[in-house]
């Protein structure tokens, strides 16, 4: 088959070859109006149109790539993240290569070299370490990069998160307004901003509301995952040492554990104890009670992201900037109050 030409695109679209030629131009194609741009950019979808890649990456010196850093395709948050992202660059002329990292430096490594040796102009990670190297490599060596959903210990590599502190406060207030006094935290993994925010976000809770801050009101999980939850809850359950009503989870998946041991004990959620998790994953309102959880807005964390990394391509005279995103209680019925019989 022949290959589309921009003057095939014009003549289905209906155009001048310069229109469709600005609008096909992410830099130009402001110019162009909505209703003129739509017909183009439809046309060149339905011609399999891409332009000349080789001749524009040879004049600008940009390949127009964007590699994503996953550290476990198979978590549930992250692929409304990545559409988020996708979504943007699509616009912006991106394409897009995603890498699963498994949360192995080793793994990471490989995947940013074999990205780098593409050319890639610049990257967006999800799996970074409070103390990581490699991101300080990479922000060091110069190489584009936007963290979504953690963070770093260096201030001066962008990042996209959700309010972790406050999503924490509104869960310890929703359990003091229906009469929970002994609460406990499941915490995520401390090498990682989420897990270190929200437990820290938790502990400062406790002595907001005037509770019990013992050690023992947290207890640590080694990975973000349903097992790790099962696993420590368990463990929990049989201290005769800590008593507790109600569990804030690190996230969704570890409070999907804590439902599973619960089931084992003879116990229910939440007649004995209310659990809320964190991110509201997909299907948390089809689970069996559906989560009471905060929803961290998982699709604009890419978006953001995606529209931070852009802008620091298209301007790279401009400075480090880091955004964070508002979250939500979402009640439903994993949480009740506190039985006094």
């Amino acid at each position: 088959m022949r290959r589309a030409t921009l003057k095939d695109v014009a003549a289905r679209a209906g155009v001048h070859v310069a229109t469709a030629s600005r609008a096909l131009n992410e830099t130009s194609r402001h110019l162009v109006n909505s209703a003129t741009l739509d017909r183009v950019l439809r046309a060149a979808t339905e011609l399999g149109y891409s332009g000349n890649l080789s001749a524009r990456t040879l004049r600008t010196a940009r390949s127009m790539a964007i590699g994503i850093l996953l550290p476990d395709l198979t978590n549930p948050i992250f692929p409304p993240i990545v559409r988020g992202a996708e979504d943007i660059l699509r616009e912006r002329g991106y394409s897009t290569w995603i890498a699963n990292t498994d949360d192995d430096p080793k793994i990471t490594a490989a995947s940013i070299e074999a990205f780098l040796s593409r050319g890639v102009d610049g990257f967006i990670s999800a799996g970074s370490r409070l103390h990581d190297d490699t991101a300080e490599q990479m922000a060091g060596q110069g190489h584009p990069l936007v963290l979504v959903n953690r963070t770093v210990d260096r201030r001066d590599i962008p990042s996209v998160t959700a309010d972790d502190d406050h999503g924490v406060r509104l869960a310890l207030s929703h359990f003091v307004e229906l009469g929970h006094r002994k609460i406990v935290h499941l915490a995520g993994p401390q090498d990682l901003s989420t897990g270190v925010h929200r437990k820290r976000a938790f502990v400062q809770g406790l002595a907001d509301h005037g509770l019990d801050r013992e050690p023992e009101r947290v207890a640590q999980c080694d990975a973000w995952s349903q097992r790790e939850g099962h696993r420590v809850l368990s463990g929990l359950l049989r201290d005769e040492n800590i008593e507790f009503t109600a569990i804030v989870a690190g996230n969704d998946l570890i409070a999907l554990g804590c439902y599973d041991a619960l089931r084992e004990h003879g116990m229910t959620c939440p007649h004995d104890v209310s659990i809320i998790g964190f991110n509201d994953t997909p299907f948390m309102d089809h689970v069996s009670p559906p989560m009471t959880t905060i929803r961290i807005p998982q699709y604009d964390l890419g978006r953001e992201a995606a529209k931070l990394l852009v802008d620091n391509l298209e301007n790279p005279e401009q400075g480090p900037r880091s955004i964070v995103l508002p979250v939500e209680l979402v009640n439903r019925r994993s949480t009740a109050p506190l039985r006094t019989n």
